[in-house]
């Protein structure tokens, strides 16, 4: 397949209304680590038609979206098939447009009951996942380009190396009990809301799950690519005690292992990190909002560090820059994939660069004060005005990317 360039999205941040979800629970209780809830976000459930009309109209070849767990299970063992009939237009409508349809089946969020029963913590949620990953499969499998389980599983672990005050993490603990009191469990558990007494129990969880998710997804198209994303910082090592590689084996290892029988491995990356023997350095390059260390050379570093260990080829699922000046993304864009065509000529195999993201959405605890989209939207209106960094990808796309 010729290499693609695209844009990705998940459901969560872009639909609006995802009220069956862990996600829309926890953003209301009191306290709670989200700023603000996701409410309507980009009405992208009822506008995902002029969604795709914009990438396509940016000359780009592939188009990543989540599907809702919650939505297509909204109660335990019930399957919605309004909900898989609107994923699979989607689907069907990037066909028809010349995108790849890349899904994930799992984009951090999951159904409020799953939640209940502990997430991924349960005994049982890798043959639920596997069950959901099932029912997919059986609507809208065969129009699918690549299948992507879940995203960043590694993401609380890498999350846990970043400086972060105290309050953060307790407000984070605070949110889980809240939950757990509105709930009337005793165990509410999110992907992206975690403890770290639970890390391994939870990677437990999800590793179990990506490879049941899989093995379901095979069962029904054998020829079907399938991976998961990481979240990939690019580690620098500064002298020879550096904690680098103490960080690398902690929050990549266990995921670098599993993906080695996978069909390619999603890398996302949004910055480097330096590491000496006490630790962080400050950054050198900060320019991004979210992200401290923004160094175009960054992803295609990550791109080198992630084939070297697993062998398998990459796809590059996320890479963007948190900024509301569009002028630093237009000027971060042309280095960053220059960087990545360098490693591709020096033999890494990368099957894609899919953009993050194409609107301005709603970032998780952050809401919606972070800007990572090529297009802006008004929180009024919900309309769609295009940045110069939309014109920019475009441009690069068109002349081949290099």
């Amino acid at each position: 397949m010729a290499f693609l360039w695209g844009v990705a999205t998940s459901g969560h941040q872009t639909e609006g209304g995802n009220d069956t979800s862990d996600t829309w629970f926890a953003e209301s209780v009191s306290p709670t680590v989200f700023r603000t809830p996701s409410g309507p976000a980009c009405d992208s459930w009822a506008r995902w038609r002029d969604d795709l009309d914009l990438v396509a109209g940016m000359g780009l070849t592939a188009y990543r979206f989540s599907v809702e767990w919650a939505r297509v299970e909204p109660v335990e063992g019930e399957f919605s098939a309004a909900a898989l009939d609107h994923y699979a237009a989607i689907a069907e409508r990037c066909a028809e447009l010349g995108l790849a349809p890349v899904v994930t089946f799992n984009h951090m969020t999951a159904p409020h009951w799953f939640a209940a029963r502990g997430g991924w913590l349960d005994p049982g949620s890798a043959e639920l996942f596997a069950r959901y990953c099932g029912v997919l499969m059986d609507r809208f499998g065969d129009t699918i380009a690549y299948a992507i389980t879940l995203n960043e599983p590694d993401l609380p672990r890498l999350l846990s190396w970043v400086p972060m005050p105290d309050f953060v993490r307790d407000l984070e603990r605070a949110t889980l009990d809240a939950a757990s009191a509105a709930a009337g469990v005793p165990r509410y558990r999110l992907a992206n809301v975690a403890l770290p007494e639970e890390f391994d129990a939870l990677e437990d969880g999800m590793a179990a799950a990506h490879t049941a998710g899989k093995a379901a997804i095979k069962a029904r198209r054998p020829d079907l690519p399938v991976g998961l994303s990481l979240a990939v910082v690019d580690d620098q090592a500064v002298g020879t005690t550096a904690v680098r590689d103490r960080k690398r084996s902690e929050v990549y290892g266990r995921w670098l292992r599993l993906v080695r029988d996978d069909d390619f491995v999603g890398v996302q990356n949004y910055e480097r990190a330096r590491y000496d023997g006490d630790g962080l350095v400050p950054p050198e390059h900060a320019a991004g909002e979210l992200f401290s260390d923004v160094h175009p050379p960054s992803l295609g570093n990550a791109v080198r560090y992630v084939h070297a260990e697993t062998g398998v080829p990459v796809f590059v699922t996320e890479h963007g820059l948190a900024t509301d000046d569009d002028t630093a993304r237009v000027a971060f864009l042309e280095p960053s994939i220059t960087g990545l065509r360098d490693a591709i000529d020096d033999g890494v195999p990368v099957l894609g660069y899919l953009h993050w993201t194409l609107l301005d959405n709603f970032e998780w605890v952050f809401g919606y004060d972070i800007k990572l989209g090529l297009v802006e939207v008004d929180r009024a209106t919900f309309a769609r005005t295009p940045k110069p960094s939309a014109a920019e990808y475009a441009r690069i796309v068109h002349k081949g990317g290099w």
